[in-house]
């Protein structure tokens, strides 16, 4: 859903566009802004898609904000609403691309008709295949594959920082080695659709070149495919920027959370692929890559709920030390046990059925004692014993009985028990991820009763559960059965009640005590849910009472 901020400084004015909008059949979530500064925060803290802001406003006017919005957010649109007819202020404004311009005497169908514009416009860009075909033709494939292998290879290894420079320049690496660099995790999130490797590694490989025509708007990065099949992407800001300004590695974080948001929406319109994204919210050294890149894996598949459209930002330099990580294996069997455990982690059981089989095919026809199935068997216990640690899952899968492999008499028959326990895991991750869910939501109304009179905006809560809006409004309404908004209006409804029973309080302090400090915002608010005023229910509750 794209986000709409509205920006006026007449209170009157902001207040009737946000009803009139919320009434419309257009999917907007929208916030409000009574001055430029106002708006400026809120853009400061979170990606917005249409800016709808009056041009004159004391402070900060909306040309300035307009250049505020363009350097932070590229691929916002602007529409101003304004009495003022000054043509040196339409012909700044219209010079901009993304800028409409509409005269407040030009009425609401006109403003509404610019909105739906800007809407259309976003949805287009998203849309369109020309974002992945454009990309594509730009980067050369031969070269794509030359990055992707070198960074797999930094991944597992620590080189020294001269031979770090000297093979980004021998490999066309726009990277600087000198300075640390943001992480990006992408997983594309398990779908029943039965893809062969090749079709998984076209699809990731369009979800890099899609993403980067995105963040080529600010910053410069390398996407890879891991031995895994997700995307990595290793990012840092332009060192450059017009005017002897430069992007700070915080700035760049925050460009990194809102613009996923809009690559998930143009990964699911454009290739139908759903994607979850975990990053680092801070910079990390070269000499560390190897234990972050691990120490992100982890934090991704430990996701609460089933990670569609998430975006997660983490803190990983508290958990790292500078020491590389093991070697790659060279070893077949490594690498298949290996993707075994990320099937495994990432809730993908179609694939890791399929190389379960594939590993255990000599079980049939081969004798008692082999002792490559000896090693592959106790190779996979091992891992399986080791997930059902670490996810604490003993009482729900049984694993004493899988150290026993004399207890077999066939091959078949220890692998069967095997694959039952792998299934066995699969069901305890799926419930693990739910009561996560459960305790995120859990977590989401204890905060909203305790600051029922505070700021409850989906930004606030968000920032509070460290999840981008998106996704903590899409959890909530899939585990709660109801939006979010309507919870939080159902709970300051409930609480406006019970204070309205207390005569002694007036109806402005009611008003305050459940997050208005206009009363004339609470009367509306309270009409539009039950239909009547605050004092038309403290009266008919009274009569109540006295009868």
């Amino acid at each position: 859903m794209y986000r709409m901020l509205i920006v006026d400084d007449e209170e009157i004015i902001t207040d009737g566009l946000m009803d009139i909008f919320s009434r419309l059949d257009i999917e907007l979530d929208l916030y409000k802004a009574y001055s430029g500064v106002e708006a400026l925060e809120l853009l400061n803290r979170t990606r917005m898609d249409i800016v709808l802001s009056d041009i004159c406003m004391p402070a900060m006017d909306g040309l300035q904000l307009m250049e505020t919005i363009r350097w932070k957010w590229p691929q916002c649109k602007i529409v101003f609403l304004t009495g003022h007819n000054d043509f040196q202020y339409i012909y700044q404004a219209i010079q901009v691309p993304g800028v409409q311009y509409i005269l407040k005497n030009e009425g609401y169908s006109k403003l509404i008709e610019a909105v739906q514009r800007s809407y259309d416009e976003l949805d287009n860009d998203i849309r369109t295949n020309h974002l992945i075909n454009d990309a594509t033709e730009k980067l050369n494939i031969l070269e794509t594959l030359a990055h992707g292998d070198y960074f797999r290879y930094l991944i597992h290894e620590s080189p020294a920082r001269q031979a770090l420079s000297e093979n980004f320049g021998r490999l066309n690496i726009s990277l600087n080695s000198e300075l640390p660099i943001l992480i990006v995790h992408g997983n594309l999130v398990n779908t029943d659709l039965d893809y062969s490797y090749s079709e998984r590694q076209n699809i990731a490989l369009e979800v890099k070149f899609l993403a980067e025509s995105f963040l080529s708007e600010r910053t410069t990065s390398i996407g890879i495919l891991d031995r895994y099949g997700d995307v990595i992407w290793f990012i840092q800001p332009f060192q450059h920027m017009t005017e002897g300004s430069t992007i700070s590695f915080e700035q760049t974080v925050m460009f990194l959370e809102g613009t996923f948001e809009l690559i998930q929406q143009a990964c699911m319109s454009s290739l139908h692929i759903s994607i979850s994204i975990t990053l680092s919210n801070e910079a990390i050294r070269w000499e560390s890559l190897s234990a972050a890149y691990d120490k992100l894996r982890q934090l991704q598949h430990m996701r609460p709920g089933d990670g569609t459209s998430m975006v997660q930002s983490v803190c990983l330099l508290n958990s790292l030390s500078c020491s590389s990580t093991d070697s790659v294996r060279d070893q077949l069997l490594g690498s298949k046990l290996e993707a075994l455990a990320a099937h495994l982690e990432g809730g993908r059981q179609k694939d890791f059925i399929k190389l379960f089989e594939e590993l255990t095919t000599y079980s049939v026809v081969r004798g008692r004692d082999c002792p490559y199935l000896t090693e592959v068997y106790y190779a996979i216990a091992l891992m399986l014993l080791s997930y059902i640690n670490r996810w604490e899952v003993q009482d729900k899968v049984g694993s004493f009985s899988m150290m026993q492999l004399e207890s077999h008499r066939y091959w078949v028959d220890a692998f069967r028990l095997l694959r039952d326990h792998s299934e066995a895991l699969f069901t305890a991750r799926k419930c693990g991820e739910q009561k996560r869910a459960t305790a995120v939501i859990k977590k989401i109304r204890t905060y909203i009763e305790l600051h029922i009179a505070d700021d409850l905006s989906l930004i606030r809560l968000a920032d509070e559960m460290h999840f981008n809006p998106s996704y903590l409004s899409r959890l909530f309404k899939q585990e709660y059965g109801v939006n979010l908004s309507e919870y939080i209006e159902q709970s300051r409804i409930r609480k406006a009640k019970e204070l309205l029973a207390v005569i002694e309080l007036k109806i402005s302090e009611v008003g305050m005590r459940v997050g208005y400090e206009s009363p004339q915002s609470f009367t509306r608010f309270f009409k539009k849910l039950t239909s009547i005023t605050p004092q038309e229910y403290r009266q008919f509750s009274e009569s109540n009472t006295g009868a």
